[in-house]
């Protein structure tokens, strides 16, 4: 089975439901259980995500074998700088590539928009997360934010 990740709207069936799954799997750890529908919902209200369309952003949706497994998005912060945002690869679908080739496919389109810098936040428990940043060479940075769940603040220089 091979992955595919191209651009698509944030609020499409295949990527709604992978927000969806992104807020479960991030509400749970955090809280150490599963998620209820109530806290998923609520974390998916007026969660920002119609930045993620131009100008402000990006999203991209990521197939494995067809089945939509992966989704990552961009927000500009400036004229040099976007943030990484809901990078989520489904359970099942981890360690087979997929994140990899969202973080790369991100880093091209921001290079397109003419960006230089691609910078995120993550929590402790993220640990997956954390290793995927530095595996594709994003460096960990002093705190750019105040975010009550951001613990990690990492960036990436994107050269040429």
């Amino acid at each position: 089975m091979t992955w595919t990740v191209a651009p698509e709207p944030f609020d499409s069936p295949d990527a709604s439901l992978l927000r969806r799954d992104y807020y479960g799997e991030v509400a749970g750890r955090y809280w150490g259980r599963p998620a209820t529908a109530e806290e998923i919902r609520d974390g998916l209200t007026d969660d920002g995500a119609e930045r993620l369309t131009a100008p402000t952003g990006d999203f991209v949706v990521g197939r494995h074998g067809g089945r939509a497994a992966a989704c990552a998005g961009l927000v500009l912060v400036d004229a040099d700088t976007a943030e990484l945002t809901r990078v989520f690869v489904r359970p099942e679908f981890r360690g087979t590539g997929g994140g990899g080739l969202l973080l790369t496919t991100l880093e091209d389109r921001a290079r397109a928009l003419g960006l230089s810098r691609l910078r995120l936040d993550t929590r402790d428990d993220l640990v997956e997360a954390r290793g995927l940043y530095a595996k594709h060479g994003f460096r960990e940075v002093p705190a750019f934010n105040r975010g009550p769940y951001a613990e990690h603040w990492f960036a990436k220089e994107l050269g040429a």
